[in-house]
């Protein structure tokens, strides 16, 4: 696992989500983020990403956050699903 990029968001997709979306990891550029203050519920909305964004865990640098936290040029965004126990 690498460093988070000074030139953007890094934005990682785990288990269900990973095989729904098709990807695993992307970089949003630092330009979309100086037009507007950007929160991982507008990049959910934005890269249209499957189910609703109130069952997944949102973490940013590797804790656990709100979806309406804003993000900051070099920050790791992950999406976490929900995980089942047996």
């Amino acid at each position: 696992m690498g460093e988070p990029s000074a030139a953007g968001i890094r934005i990682r997709l785990f288990a269900g989500l990973q095989e729904q979306a098709g990807w695993a990891e992307r970089q949003w550029t630092a330009d979309a983020l100086v037009e507007a203050t950007l929160t991982p519920r507008q990049l959910w909305q934005t890269l249209q990403l499957p189910g609703e964004l109130n069952s997944v865990r949102v973490a940013i640098n590797q804790q656990f956050a709100a979806a309406d936290t804003p993000l900051l040029p070099g920050d790791e965004l992950a999406f976490l699903p929900p995980i089942s126990g047996g």
